[in-house]
Order: C-alpha cells, then structure tokens, then sequence
C-alpha cells in the first residue's frame, strides 16, 4: 500500500464488432503494462458501439458469457494490474442491457461492478439524439472500490453532469474519481475540460478519464482528450482524438494538500429551500458543495 500510483488511459475507437474491440484494447492495455501502469483503465463501451438497437442485442452477451470479461480478466491476471474496464455492454434481458464497468484485481478477479446511473437522452440541436434509456437499465448504486490501498469512485460518462454524485463519492472516502467516456464531439468540444476540472476541485480529488475517440464505424464522432486531472484542478495528462496511452503519477499527498488549502468536504453542510411563501417552511433538504 502506497501514497502514488502510476496510472494509464487507453484511449479507443471502438467499432461495430466486440472481437476486433477486443484486440484493439488488449494491446494499449498491455503497453499501459510495459510502461509502469499499475492501474489501467478502458472507456466506456469498450465492447462494441452500435446505434442499430436491433443490431446491438444480436451481439450482446450476459455478464457470464461475454468473451471481452473474460479474456481481460485472464489478461489483467497475466499482466498483475489492476483494470478498470470503464463499461461493457452488457445484455440483462430480450429487452434491456446495462452498461457496466468493472474493477478487476491483479489476481483477474472482479473487485467492483458499477452501472450507469444517468442514461444520456438528449437532443443536441444539430440533429444528433440520444436515447440510451430505450436500450439500457439505469443503474441505482454508488460503487466505491480500493485500489492499492486508495478509495476510488466509480461513474460513467453523462453521469459527470451531476455533481451530487461525485459528492456523495468523495464524502464516502474517494480520494479518486473514475469517468470513463465516449463524449460526443459537440458536448465534449463545449463541456469536457470544465466539467471535469470542476468534479476535481469541488471534492479536492483526482479525476481520471479514459474517453472513445475520433469517427467510429457506426459514423458517431467522439470527443477523446482522455483527461487526467489532479485534486488542484490542473490537467496533468491528455490525449487527442487517436486511440492510444495516456500516462500519468499521481499522489495521495496532493490529495491531502487540496482539501487542507480549501476544506469544502469538511465545511459543508446541509441546508433548507423554501419556495416563495413559504419561508421558514421545509421544502427539501440539500447538501452544500
């Protein structure tokens, strides 16, 4: 157990067939390996990115017999890291997938499953729209998980729109904050380095994200920029829109030295709203961040 710990970003494209993924992630994983990475994570949907709903579900395996856990588990056991594969895709039902991340133990064994909470339903304006929710079963629990000895919050992606999870995250221990990604373009070009930095200093931890990037094979454009942020809101580490390793140290001392220089964890507190009218009558009760 340790203070640092030497960490990597693979940084993909991922296309329209798991096997071809698979390939794609197991070598930038195994360079992460070469180059010091003790912890090592993927982005979200590593496993496939389809739009065609129908399309999808043909290739969509359950937890248990889906080959991209398997063989990353076999291989996180061979290279004695600690994986994080940022989700898979992952079918629950005919009619419903999850989109799952996992923490796997240098020993290949799964130490933390998360799933999305926040499903990405939007309508960009420039004629991109999402509904994940007609594919996916949000999620309903915050994952913490260790990691060498370090507390680290697992989320996905449209999750990082919502503060209040990072915050309970941080509250709960988390000295480290996960947000493996596959922004889109405009979203990302507009929001990704200041959401980003701002989880960071509002909880006075490090963020790391692992992101998809560059046109896919269904014709969706990601952002990239795998981010590594430090608690003082300074980007330490980036990537560009090519698939490929993003390095970086980082110290549980910086941590510390963060939240020492601005004590909001410890400061906050919780509060009343009133709606007009009604002052002095409860309404709901919040966290301060």
């Amino acid at each position: 157990m340790g203070s640092t710990l030497r960490v990597g970003l693979v940084q993909l494209r991922s296309g329209r067939e798991p096997a071809a993924n698979l390939d794609a992630a197991a070598a930038l994983i195994r360079e992460a390996a070469r180059d010091g990475a003790q912890y090592v994570q993927t982005p979200e949907v590593t496993n496939i990115m389809e739009l065609d709903r129908k399309v999808l579900f043909e290739k969509l395996q359950d937890e248990g017999a889906d080959a991209t856990l398997a063989s990353l588990r076999q291989l996180t056991r061979e290279l004695g890291i600690t994986l994080h594969i940022g989700s898979l895709a992952l079918k629950v039902s005919d009619a419903k997938a999850v989109n799952r991340g996992f923490v796997i133990d240098p020993d290949g064994e799964i130490s933390a499953r998360y799933d999305k909470i926040h499903m990405f339903d939007v309508d960009l304006g420039n004629g991109e729209s999402y509904r994940e929710s007609n594919a996916y079963r949000p999620g309903e629990r915050a994952i913490l998980t260790d990691v060498d000895g370090i507390r680290l919050g697992m989320t996905i992606c449209y999750d990082l729109r919502f503060p209040s999870l990072y915050r309970a995250l941080a509250e709960g221990g988390a000295k480290v904050l996960t947000v493996p990604s596959a922004f889109t373009r405009p979203t990302g070009e507009a929001h990704w380095h200041v959401l980003l930095r701002a989880r960071a200093i509002e909880n006075g931890a490090y963020v790391l994200a692992a992101a998809q990037g560059g046109r896919h094979e269904n014709g969706r454009d990601t952002y990239g920029h795998s981010l590594v942020v430090d608690p003082w809101g300074r980007v330490i580490a980036e990537g560009g829109t090519d698939p490929g390793v993003i390095l970086a140290e980082i110290d549980m001392a910086e941590v510390a030295a963060a939240r020492a220089r601005v004590p909001s964890l410890a400061n906050g507190r919780r509060f009343e709203i009133a709606e007009p009218g009604q002052i002095g009558h409860l309404h709901v009760v919040r966290a301060s961040s």
